[in-house]
């Protein structure tokens, strides 16, 4: 099931990618690297700027009642003209920026799961930064800190973007999937494609296959 009204997703009952980061953070802490609030809110800053523009109040700095500073909004602005510079080189991109519908969430009824050889079943969401509806598939807006294609690529496997990837294909029942990024340092724009049953795509899927499950036994 798909809908377009954000306001709602949040107050959902399924289970969804963020849950599981939640429980990993749980099951498996680490070392916090920068600040994590602070690049949550500018992300949120540069999808509202590029996805849900009606939100953004640029006179006063704010997105729906969250205020930011005149710094950070320059700072956004220029990223999202990065990212639209790099639609004019990039026509599948451009295609995405014209087309894709903008968060819109999906909800999967007692979605069948398998870890270890033992089934069991769970709802799910997932919101989309862009999803094509035409075609089945949608991706993912990433703000980073990475500078190079390289940084990228291993940001993908150390902030389990792959492991969201693989959870919305399979909610979407989607086999391809992609992900733009802009960096944070030099405004540059990285991607990746992904399609079922490639690298990323299998390994995001062993990571939440594992959480799942034990999101699924903590609450039997």
């Amino acid at each position: 099931m798909a809908n377009h009204n954000p306001d709602e997703y949040y107050n959902r009952p399924e289970v969804s990618n963020s849950d599981l980061t939640e429980l990993k953070n749980l099951l498996h802490p680490r070392m916090q690297f920068g600040d994590k609030e602070a690049a949550f809110r500018f992300g949120t800053l540069v999808d509202a700027i590029i996805t849900e523009p009606a939100r953004v109040n640029y006179y006063q700095f704010t997105v729906d009642d969250v205020q930011y500073t005149e710094e950070e909004f320059y700072h956004a602005r220029q990223m999202n003209a990065a990212l639209r510079s790099e639609a004019k080189r990039d026509p599948f991109l451009a295609k995405v920026l014209e087309l894709a519908d903008t968060q819109m969430f999906m909800v999967n009824k007692q979605q069948a799961f398998e870890y270890g050889g033992f089934p069991f079943h769970l709802d799910t969401r997932c919101k989309w930064d862009w999803f094509l509806s035409d075609f089945n598939f949608g991706g993912d807006l990433k703000t980073t800190f990475a500078s190079s294609q390289k940084q990228f690529e291993e940001a993908v496997d150390f902030f389990d973007w792959d492991r969201s990837r693989a959870w919305y294909m399979d909610i979407a029942h989607s086999n391809r999937d992609f992900i733009y990024a802009i960096s944070k340092k030099n405004g540059c724009v990285f991607k990746k494609f992904i399609n079922r049953d490639d690298e990323i795509y299998r390994r995001g899927r062993e990571k939440y296959e594992e959480l799942a499950f034990h999101y699924w036994c903590l609450n039997l």
